[in-house]
C-alpha cells in the first residue's frame, strides 16, 4: 500500500525568523481529505566535541520554551541552504571558541516528525583547538567539560534529558567501543 498523502492547498499561518507554521490540506491514501499542520524548520547541527583529555564539550543553557536550563551538546540551526559541516563549525566556534582539525559526519535524526521537517545532523569533532568564544547577540551559556562516563551517569539520572544529546552521547558511546557509523 502506498501510505504517501497528497498535498491539495497550503496556507502559511505563521512565519518567523528561522520557521514556517502550514496548514495544508492533504488527501490521504484511501482518498479521503484531511488536514495538516506542520512546522519548516532549516535544520540544526549537534557536535560531539571531544577534548585532548578524552572529555565532551557541553554547554549549560536556558531554553525558554521549556523556561529551564539543559546540559547540552553544542549545536545550532542552519541556515536556509547553508552547508550542515559549515553549520556545525560555525557553531562550535561561535558557541565554545574551539575549532577542530578532524570532523566526521555520525548520522541525521528526524526529531520531531509528527509535526515539523526538521532534522539534526551530528558530528564528531577531534583534534581541537581553543581560538576563543565569538557568541551570538543575546546567547548566554557556560561551557564544561565532561567525562563520557559521568554523562552517561548525568542520562541515567535524568540530569541530562535533551534528545538530541542523548542520542549523541550514545552514538559517542557505541562508536567509542568500536562501532563505525556510516560517516566512518
Amino acid at each position: 500500500m502506498n501510505f504517501k498523502e497528497k498535498r491539495l492547498d497550503t496556507a502559511v499561518m505563521y512565519e518567523g525568523h528561522f520557521i514556517r507554521v502550514f496548514k495544508d490540506k492533504v488527501q490521504l491514501p484511501d482518498g479521503s481529505v484531511s488536514e495538516r499542520e506542520h512546522i519548516d524548520h532549516p535544520g540544526a547541527v549537534a557536535v560531539l566535541a571531544i577534548l585532548e583529555n578524552g572529555n565532551l564539550l557541553m554547554e549549560r543553557q536556558f531554553r525558554y520554551a521549556p523556561h529551564r536550563e539543559f546540559f547540552e551538546l553544542p549545536a545550532g540551526k542552519m541556515e536556509r541552504d547553508e552547508d550542515m559541516l559549515l553549520t556545525a563549525q560555525r557553531e562550535l566556534l561561535e558557541e565554545t571558541g574551539y575549532v577542530a582539525c578532524k570532523w566526521t559526519h555520525l548520522t541525521t535524526t528526524w526529531p520531531c516528525i509528527g509535526y515539523a521537517n526538521e532534522r539534526m545532523e551530528y558530528f564528531l569533532a577531534q583534534d581541537l583547538m581553543f581560538q576563543g568564544r565569538k557568541l551570538d547577540d543575546g546567547e548566554f551559556l557556560e561551557v564544561f567539560d565532561l567525562s563520557l562516563v559521568d554523562a552517561m551517569e548525568w542520562i541515567r539520572q535524568g540530569k541530562i534529558n535533551d534528545s538530541k544529546t542523548i542520542i549523541g552521547i550514545f552514538w559517542l558511546e557505541k562508536i567509542l567501543n568500536g562501532w563505525k557509523s556510516a560517516g566512518q
